[in-house]
């Protein structure tokens, strides 16, 4: 697969940190933002890479030249081969994709040059192929979805709804943000070649939404962009950390699985009604707390009420987007969201019976552990499960786990769990937080 690197825009907003470089070539711990990305490209077998360059462009083009050369920083070589277009007149993020469309002959990896990424390409790109389409966006959620373009998507993945900031969005919804790594096919390309700038979302991509040639693929992996100056310091805190670089999804993934009813939202019996669910006290810091530590935050769910008859898929969504935008709001969010929507036991009025069997994923089962370990490569035994009840412990154990019970008040139950505390926030403060979390980092 081919990458074309979009290196020719100005960075108006870190122009005071980038005096006369190129946003590309900004360091970071050392290197340009640019020349990781290569190397990344370069590490998963991407080593045919198209730099379209305007700003500055002599500072990029003899720095990395036709890709042969070795690093100036580093001495290591950079291991691809490189070839520019040169924007002679501004074209906007996708105009030079039409005057390149020559050079494309096959489904490419786009990406923007001043964007600090450290994803499992080979995952993406096996998605896209799986799926088809014409186009796959690299999507995960943030800490600030309030303010951020959403991306909105049925149960295959395919986008719906492109909602940018200026749209209305509605009440509640999931915490999808598009990441701007994107799979395109150049089929994209074909027609008139468009006068001026183009806008890739706007233009070519949003359009799209609708027509099931648009895909999403979900990912907690690191991707930010490098727009502002306090963006920047935290690329480059990241980096500098390994935070970065420990969420690809080559390397195992430690996760707290968390249940929802009691867990999470208050516990009202079967929460039927969207206007009963109510986050608990402390749960979006705690989420929140654990999206920092770099733990993945995975709901697991038994939600017999689908298969009762008493919820639709279509309202259970709407109470999931509930919960993901009043964590949202709080800065927090949730990387997966897995429900069971089976229950054994038949005799309820308007049941479905396709649902009405014993299954592996509602708990005590570990299906739904295991799913999730597997789509994110999560080391189970690092990883914890933690609930208000039996079930949510031995799914825990079964899945091996580490499992932690969540007893608000009264003597706790022995149920074989290895921690108790009175809440998520208590969980998180004493364990991830504490000697414990230390040693499973």
């Amino acid at each position: 697969m081919k990458a074309v690197i979009m290196a020719g825009g100005r960075g108006t907003r870190i122009a005071a940190l980038a005096g006369d470089l190129p946003k590309p070539m900004l360091p970071i711990d050392g290197r340009p933002v640019l020349e990781r990305e290569l190397g990344s490209l370069r590490e998963q077998g991407v080593t045919d890479v198209l730099i379209t360059v305007g700003h500055l462009a002599p500072a990029i083009m003899e720095y990395f030249g036709d890709g042969s050369g070795c690093s100036p920083q580093t001495g290591r070589p950079f291991g691809v081969h490189i070839e520019y277009f040169v924007e002679k007149e501004p074209l906007g993020n996708a105009g030079a994709l039409f005057r390149i469309r020559d050079r494309l002959d096959e489904d490419f990896l786009l990406l923007n040059g001043d964007v600090m990424f450290d994803v499992d390409l080979q995952r993406f790109a096996a998605f896209h192929k799986v799926h088809g389409g014409l186009a796959t966006l690299f999507t995960h959620p943030n800490g600030h979805p309030y303010d951020s373009g959403l991306i909105v998507a049925d149960s295959e993945q395919r986008v719906t709804q492109w909602l940018t900031k200026e749209d209305a969005r509605p009440q509640y919804y999931r915490n999808r943000v598009n990441a701007g790594l994107h799979i395109l096919s150049p089929k994209l390309l074909e027609g008139n070649i468009p006068a001026g700038k183009v806008d890739l979302d706007r233009q070519i991509l949003k359009p799209l939404a609708g027509t099931g040639q648009l895909l999403c693929y979900d990912s907690p992996e690191y991707v930010k962009d490098m727009g502002t100056p306090e963006r920047y310091a935290a690329v480059c805190e990241d980096v500098r950390s390994g935070h970065a670089a420990a969420r690809n999804l080559r390397r195992k993934q430690k996760a707290v699985f968390l249940d929802r009813d009691g867990t999470i939202n208050r516990y009202v019996g079967f929460l039927r009604n969207i206007d009963e669910f109510e986050l608990l006290p402390g749960v979006a810091q705690a989420v929140r707390k654990i999206n920092e530590l770099g733990w993945l935050a995975v709901v697991v769910t038994n939600q017999p009420v689908i298969a009762r008859g008493e919820v639709t898929e279509e309202q259970l969504e709407a109470i999931h987007c509930k919960m993901e935008t009043l964590l949202g709001r709080e800065g927090a969010w949730l990387d997966a969201i897995y429900y069971c929507p089976h229950h054994p036991d038949k005799g309820f009025p308007g049941e479905r019976p396709e649902l009405k069997i014993h299954c592996s994923c509602r708990k005590p089962a570990p299906g739904m552990l295991l799913d999730a370990a597997q789509r994110f490569n999560i080391d189970l035994s690092r990883s914890w499960m933690v609930g208000d009840g039996k079930n949510d412990v031995l799914a825990g154990k079964n899945a091996g786990c580490r499992t932690a019970l969540l007893c608000a008040a009264g003597t706790p139950p022995e149920l074989g769990q290895e921690r108790t505390a009175p809440s998520l926030y208590d969980f998180v403060e004493q364990v991830l937080r504490g000697k414990e979390g230390e040693e499973k980092r």
